[in-house]
């Protein structure tokens, strides 16, 4: 198993450490995705079951559930499946509530060090899918299965369970099909999710949604955007607002990341003025905030910073973890509301129930990628030709580091191995 919800953090690794706080986190908060609440919303004992295996496993004192205070009927059925141990933090309806270090905040009233994990201060936060599949794991049961939500531009949104390694295409189709002639798709959000132009492209085990879009619409033409572009707008038109400052998440909490000082940097040449301003990208989570939302010149601050930060780690620069943190005075005036953000991003159009649909897909072909993880990539341990069932070991953890196996999640015999993916078919 891995984090079922972001990075994809193998999920063993994050269990071998003992923690005060075990926090469950269901406070999902990207416009248009609805996997998360459609999964407490229909599989609540088993969310509830993988929550106290892992707190057993952790040895966790406390135990937290983070939740929407607006998904009153998943808070139920959480509710009425937990132990009396078992809390209960609702939050706001706003973004990005789901971002590990708002979530502890809000649980706990604890700052994480700059730069650092839950674990450094006695916290562990598990996505909802994620204790799903450790219920399900207690059974013998492998990932070979992911929820998705398909949305946006589609005949009948909804969500499904899917075998790992199912197409985007053949996703849409589940969903109907979709409504533009010409469309992409943005995988895990608007706000933090990947361009796809590729419906070919597989699920994997942290795909957590589809949000299918016609090629014109504002936040596909603004991902096509070429860099130099990027770079080039934002050096002419920023005018130091400050707004992307005063509504970055992170600063809020009280972090040192200013976009707007590294937008400044863009009207100087590469050496030590670049560098000064360019550390105030160090801490920045790519949370999209500042570019589709706070800049009222349409820039992308986002983007300046992802680029600087990159360079800077490149060249082992890192962020300072001993800068003492403060929560901002303003900061429950500053939050984002979802259905405000909705509306700016230019999806209300969309903004659809996508309920859970209990469906039994079979695809014809999975393209199961040995890389769906932080770490390594996993190792085909299978090779052309061989017969497999659902569930079977195809590609093992590496020896020499960290990673995740990968199992089978069709039945059917091995069309292909390649550095990147196994590609499996039905007889």
């Amino acid at each position: 198993m891995v984090g079922a919800g972001g990075a994809g953090f193998p999920t063993f690794a994050k269990l071998s450490r003992d923690v005060n706080i075990l926090i469950a986190n269901g406070a999902e908060c990207e416009p248009l995705i609805s996997k998360d609440k459609e999964l407490m919303r229909c599989f609540a004992p088993a969310i509830i079951q993988g929550l106290e295996i892992a707190g057993k496993a952790v040895s966790a004192k406390e135990i937290i559930v983070g939740i929407k205070e607006k998904n009153k009927q998943e808070v139920s059925a959480l509710k009425q499946n937990s132990p009396h141990r078992v809390k209960f933090c609702l939050m706001k309806d706003v973004y990005p509530a789901g971002d590990e270090f708002v979530l502890v905040y809000e649980a706990t009233g604890k700052l994480i060090p700059p730069a650092g994990i839950p674990l450094e201060i006695g916290c562990l936060v598990l996505n909802v899918e994620t204790l799903f599949n450790i219920s399900r794991a207690a059974d013998g049961h492998p990932v070979t299965d992911k929820f998705i939500s398909v949305s946006g531009a589609v005949k009948e949104p909804g969500t499904f369970k899917v075998p790992v390694g199912t197409s985007f295409a053949d996703c849409i189709s589940i969903a109907g099909g979709a409504t533009a002639s010409e469309f992409a798709v943005l995988s895990g959000g608007a706000m933090m999710g990947e361009l796809v132009k590729d419906m070919n492209a597989p699920v994997t085990k942290t795909t957590a949604g589809l949000i299918v879009l016609p090629l014109e619409h504002q936040l596909i033409k603004r991902r096509l955007l070429p860099p130099k572009a990027v770079r080039t707008i934002g050096a002419s038109a920023c005018d130091q607002c400050y707004r992307c400052t005063e509504l970055c998440p992170r600063w809020l909490l009280g972090y040192d990341i200013q976009p707007h000082e590294v937008m400044r940097s863009l009207a100087f040449a590469a050496g030590e003025r670049e560098d000064h301003f360019n550390r105030y990208s160090m801490l920045c989570i790519e949370c999209n905030i500042c570019s589709l939302y706070a800049c009222p010149e349409d820039l992308d601050p986002k983007n300046i910073c992802t680029w600087s930060k990159r360079e800077m780690l490149s060249r082992g620069i890192k962020a300072d973890k001993n800068r003492p943190v403060k929560a901002h005075l303003m900061r429950d005036g500053r939050q984002v509301p979802t259905p405000l953000l909705t509306r700016k991003l230019g999806l209300a159009s969309y903004d659809q129930q996508a309920p859970f649909k209990a469906i039994e897909f079979n695809p014809d072909k999975v393209h199961l990628a040995l890389k769906q993880h932080a770490g390594l990539p996993a190792i085909p341990v299978v090779s052309r030709g061989d017969n497999v069932r659902r569930g079977d070991l195809v590609a093992d953890i590496p020896v020499d580091g960290p990673g995740a196996r990968v199992h089978a999640s069709i039945d059917g015999f091995v069309e292909a191995v390649s550095d990147s993916e196994i590609t499996l078919r039905r007889r």
